[in-house]
């Protein structure tokens, strides 16, 4: 899921002007918005540029375990069950490295960043605009009430993970059979993936899986700007002198396990979705998403629908940490142009 990114960049915006910072201040002695303009303030469009780019650096440090992560989600699929107990994450590791070479950690990089950039420019914009339109349905009257501040997150963020994922989808299916492919190579770049898909399959096989991704980056988004904006609340309104970066790192990091854990079994599914008739291979799953659901648990138990879980778990901090690092250094910068 990739509701991190939106969540830490969001978060680690407003977070040296929460209401509790301004509240310490006396109202006399605030200077103009001329006066309290930070250097590092910019504007929307250097914002979301500084998101998207963030995002992309963060995906491509952390694409090992993210390939792995895939990997397991559909070893299900044309493998034999009883050979997948003896799968490991440093099994699967040496295996690449074996195989593959290093440089496979990082196959189907470039159309990660590809989707990267306008998916995290998309999330990141569509939750401010959906937040400020829920606030004004709402009203003004509702807006610092704690129950109704997690509705419009959990909603807000609910509704900006299923506009960026519609948006972005057809690059989210192409580096799902990239970064799936081992040995064998059917496909042999973005392009050539494109066309592949387009003749064997229709255009609409380019939107495999679509269901379940919606489903899934809903709830997903939801829950992390929901569980990012509650903890960063409580934490700053019990601790308003730690350090910004810090609580948005611990913030971020819980927002993104809790969502990984509530959505990883619709995320699995849809990865499996993505790959049917990938290659030429004959489908596996013929009964669209709970049937899909059911053959999985059928098939490979509860634990198969968290095949992968754990690198994924191992990826969320250090993605929270550098994409968080990443986008105040580019505030920083373009700051500095005119």
């Amino acid at each position: 899921m990739e509701a991190r990114v939106g969540v830490v960049v969001e978060g680690g915006q407003r977070a040296r002007s929460s209401p509790t910072q301004v509240f310490q201040q006396p109202r006399q002695s605030q200077p103009s918005r001329s006066q309290t303009q930070t250097p590092n303030e910019i504007g929307t469009v250097q914002e979301l540029l500084a998101g998207g780019v963030a995002g992309a650096f963060s995906k491509t440090c952390t694409a090992p375990l993210a390939r792995l992560t895939i990997l397991f989600q559909v070893q299900g699929m044309h493998s034999d069950v009883s050979a997948l107990s003896k799968a490991s994450i440093w099994r699967e590791a040496s295996r690449i490295i074996n195989e593959e070479g290093f440089r496979a950690f990082w196959k189907g990089n470039l159309v990660t960043i590809a989707h990267r950039l306008p998916y995290s420019s998309v999330s990141f914009y569509a939750y401010e605009r959906y937040k400020n339109l829920l606030h004004s349905i709402l009203g003004e009257n509702r807006r610092g009430n704690m129950s109704s501040d997690v509705c419009v997150h959990f909603v807000g963020g609910g509704l900006a993970g299923i506009t960026a994922a519609s948006a972005t989808y057809p690059l989210d299916l192409v580096r799902t059979r990239l970064a799936a492919q081992t040995n064998a190579t059917y496909y042999r770049g973005i392009w050539h993936s494109f066309h592949t898909i387009c003749r064997d399959e229709g255009f609409m096989g380019l939107y495999k899986g679509l269901g379940p991704t919606l489903l899934g980056v809903g709830p997903s988004l939801a829950i992390s700007f929901s569980v990012y904006e509650t903890l960063r609340s409580l934490w700053q309104s019990n601790r308003p002198d730690d350090f910004p970066v810090m609580v948005s790192l611990a913030c971020g990091s819980l927002s993104g396990i809790a969502s990984s854990t509530a959505t990883f079994p619709l995320d699995l599914v849809r990865r499996r979705m993505q790959l049917e008739g990938a290659g030429g291979r004959a489908r596996v799953y013929n009964t669209g998403l709970f049937g899909t659901l059911g053959n999985i648990m059928k098939s490979e138990g509860l634990r198969g629908l968290y095949r992968g879980i754990i690198p994924e778990y191992l990826k969320v901090v250090p993605s929270v940490g550098i994409v968080f690092m990443t986008y105040e250094t580019l505030k920083m910068l373009l700051s500095h142009i005119p």
